[in-house]
């Protein structure tokens, strides 16, 4: 057990799904993962450990936000053995051509700030995917026919962002989508030597104003999961 995960050892798998919303992580163990069973559920964090095609995996909230994360995927890699995090989760289009329900497999994540921010002081760190994840989510993507992009994506560390400036840059500069979590996620990857990639689904457009319904979500969420469990877990 640690601060923050009431999982008991050997009970977190080395392969963790991470979405941000700990019942999301419900939902996702009990819908893909044979013989689920609750591992955590320490102030309402919820993670799930259970097998995928005969082979051990967790899926386990992070939160909302890159302080939040970075709590659960330390204990994740250091406490619990955790080799390979896929984040699994929402974002917001910043280009025209991703659309609504696409998936983004984010190769870069840039950040104006994150929890690891002080450690390289005057250092612009660039915190980048794993290639091989990379690779496998983009076949596991192609081979279900699901329309994906990869690239650069934002990781904010706000919700309410106040800078139509700084996104008008980002847009012009072919970031391809926002969001809050991922650009902590790789530099604790490449602290710990593991592996990480972010596999998020569009469920808002920054410029168009588009948004996907509950129920329209539910069903793209599913694709996300399946090329996250694929990639992760088929390379493994």
């Amino acid at each position: 057990m640690t601060i923050h995960i009431g999982a008991k050892p050997g009970e977190i798998a080395e392969t963790v799904l991470m979405p941000g919303d700990p019942l999301r992580a419900k939902w996702a163990a009990e819908q893909f993962l044979d013989n689920p069973v609750e591992v955590n559920a320490v102030r309402g964090m919820l993670g799930y450990t259970g097998t995928w095609r005969g082979k051990p995996v967790t899926i386990h909230g992070s939160g909302m936000g890159m302080p939040s994360l970075s709590i659960y995927a330390n204990e994740l890699i250091r406490d619990y053995g955790a080799k390979t995090l896929i984040r699994i989760g929402s974002a917001g289009a910043m280009q025209e051509q991703v659309k609504l329900r696409d998936i983004v497999l984010a190769m870069t994540a840039s950040s104006l700030s994150t929890p690891s921010s002080g450690m390289f002081r005057d250092l612009n760190y660039a915190p980048c995917a794993d290639y091989g994840l990379l690779a496998a989510a983009a076949r596991a993507a192609q081979k279900r026919g699901t329309p994906t992009h990869m690239g650069g994506i934002y990781s904010s560390d706000v919700f309410y962002d106040e800078r139509p400036d700084l996104n008008e840059q980002m847009t012009r500069h072919g970031v391809l989508a926002v969001e809050m979590e991922t650009a902590e996620l790789y530099i604790l990857a490449a602290r710990y030597n593991c592996r990480a990639l972010a596999v998020l689904t569009i469920s808002d457009h920054l410029i168009t104003g588009g948004n996907l319904s509950s129920e329209e979500r539910q069903s793209s969420f599913a694709d996300m999961v399946e090329i996250a469990l694929e990639a992760g877990l088929e390379e493994s």
